[in-house]
This record gives C-alpha cells, sequence and structure tokens, in this order.
C-alpha cells in the first residue's frame, strides 16, 4: 500500500450485526487497520450468489463500517472496487456461527466470501465457530488473529484460501491446531414433509447431519476431537488424474468424426 498501512477486510454471512463479526473485527485491530463490509442482514447458506437483479446499497454504519442490502460475494466485491481507499493485504470472513466443514463449504456465504477475495487476488480465510445457543467467538477470534498473523508474513500459495473451524471448548482446553482436509458430509432424512392448516404439504431442508471422511485428517474428525481445523482449500476444481481418461471422448463426441460414423452406417450392404 502506498501509505504503508496493513488493511484488513472483514465480512461474513451472520449480517453486520452479529456478535462474532464485531469481535473478530476487534480482535484484528491489534494487526492493522479494520474495514468491515458485511450483509445488512443474515444471508446464512447463499454460497457465491451474487445480487442481479436489483440495486445494491451501502449504508455507513460507523467508521470503516458498512451495511450491504446483498450477499456476501457482493459485500466483497464492492469493498474491494469501490469502497476501500486500496487494496487490502487481507480479507478475513466469520466469525460465523456454527461451523463450515467438508461439503458444507459449497453452501457457505461465509467461505463464499473468502473464494471470491482469492478469485480478486486478495489472501483471504474464512474463520467458523462451533456451537448451538452460545459461541465462544473470542476463542475464535484468538486463533483466527494467529492465523492472519501467520498470513501476513509469509502469504498464501497461489488461488488459495484457508477454512478455520475452531470447536466449542474453552480457551483453557483448546490448544491444538491440526491441518486437515475437507471430508464427505450428507443428511439422514435431508427433506421433512409436513403439512399446513389447509392440507397443502410444505417442506423444510433439514435432517440429521452424518459425516464421514475420505481421508485420514479429515476436518470433522479434528472437531469432534477438540482440535481447530485449518483446511487449505484451492480455486482450481479441475481433477487432473482423469483428464487423460476423458481425452479418448474427444473424437468421439467430435461432430466431423459422429457424422462420417453415421454415414458409414446409413449406407446400404452390397449383396453377395
Amino acid at each position: 500500500m502506498s501509505d504503508g498501512r496493513i488493511r484488513i477486510l472483514v465480512t461474513n454471512d451472520d449480517g453486520i450485526l452479529s456478535p462474532g463479526l464485531a469481535i473478530l473485527s476487534k480482535a484484528l485491530g491489534k494487526l492493522g487497520e479494520v474495514w468491515v463490509v458485511a450483509p445488512d442482514r443474515e444471508r446464512t447458506a447463499v454460497a457465491h450468489a451474487v445480487t442481479l437483479h436489483k440495486p445494491l446499497r451501502v449504508q455507513p454504519q460507523g467508521k470503516r463500517m458498512f451495511a450491504v442490502n446483498g450477499t456476501p460475494v457482493d459485500c466483497v466485491n464492492l469493498a474491494l472496487l469501490n469502497i476501500l481507499p486500496a487494496r487490502p493485504h487481507l480479507l478475513v470472513s466469520g466469525i460465523n456461527k456454527g461451523v463450515n466443514l467438508g461439503d458444507d463449504v459449497l453452501y457457505s456465504g461465509t467461505v463464499s466470501a473468502a473464494v471470491e477475495g482469492t478469485i480478486l487476488g486478495v489472501p483471504s480465510m474464512a474463520v467458523s465457530q462451533e456451537g448451538r445457543e452460545r459461541f465462544r467467538f473470542a476463542v475464535g477470534a484468538y486463533y483466527a488473529v494467529g492465523v492472519a498473523r501467520l498470513i501476513l508474513e509469509q502469504g498464501l500459495p497461489e488461488e488459495t484460501l484457508l477454512n478455520v473451524n475452531i470447536p466449542d471448548r474453552p480457551m483453557t482446553s483448546t490448544s491444538e491446531v491440526r491441518v486437515t482436509c475437507l471430508s464427505r458430509r450428507r443428511f439422514d432424512n435431508p427433506i421433512i414433509e409436513k403439512v399446513d392448516p389447509h392440507g397443502r404439504s410444505y417442506y423444510w431442508i433439514a435432517g440429521t447431519r452424518v459425516s464421514w471422511s475420505r481421508s485420514k485428517d479429515a476436518d470433522h474428525e479434528a472437531i469432534a476431537e477438540g482440535v481447530v481445523s485449518l483446511t487449505p482449500i484451492h480455486l482450481d476444481s479441475t481433477h487432473y488424474g482423469v483428464l487423460d481418461r476423458f481425452r479418448t471422448w474427444e473424437p468421439l463426441l467430435c461432430r466431423k468424426h459422429r457424422r462420417a460414423k453415421d454415414q458409414r452406417l446409413s449406407k446400404p450392404k452390397a449383396r453377395r
């Protein structure tokens, strides 16, 4: 930055009034100048949605703090391209109420904000805190600051963000951090059907969450053991190991090849 200041952008999907956002922003103030750009209301599970069907409005909420009537990804774009005076050194999304483990990262607005920051070239991380009615955001903020400090000092690999999940344990019993992979996540009875007073069916997407690991050191195993989970996520989802296999499909799907083959098959066979 031209003025030499460390700038940190903070956002979330729980909304501008979330206590997790406030505690995280205050804690990150030890590392630099914090700017907060967050949704004006809860936007949980909106994934990587972008608002295209209505205008976006930015409402100042205080010094370097803004609410947006859009998604977390909208907030990141507006912050980087319009609100902040210069590109930040770091983007931190959270602290989310509840963990974002395994396949859940595909649905998470918290993680998607960090993905968008990475796409736009800003080192980014997502932070989520395990809990139910009560959340130990101070514990989450402590580990978020530690990870943020290392990112500012050492950087991140290209097209890589960090997904940090903190177990629901007091500070005195949370001391270990484990680098993990994404687990598989599924639900038992994911669709719940009910009937309204008029006899019409309606549905809740819910169910009991069940996990199983893709390999050892999965993120859900770390949380179950009371360990902080640190998962590097790469933007490139290409499965390079099977590219050669699917290249054998190229001639089979080629229009020119199909036309020639169809012509051969349509020719009447010569009589003997």
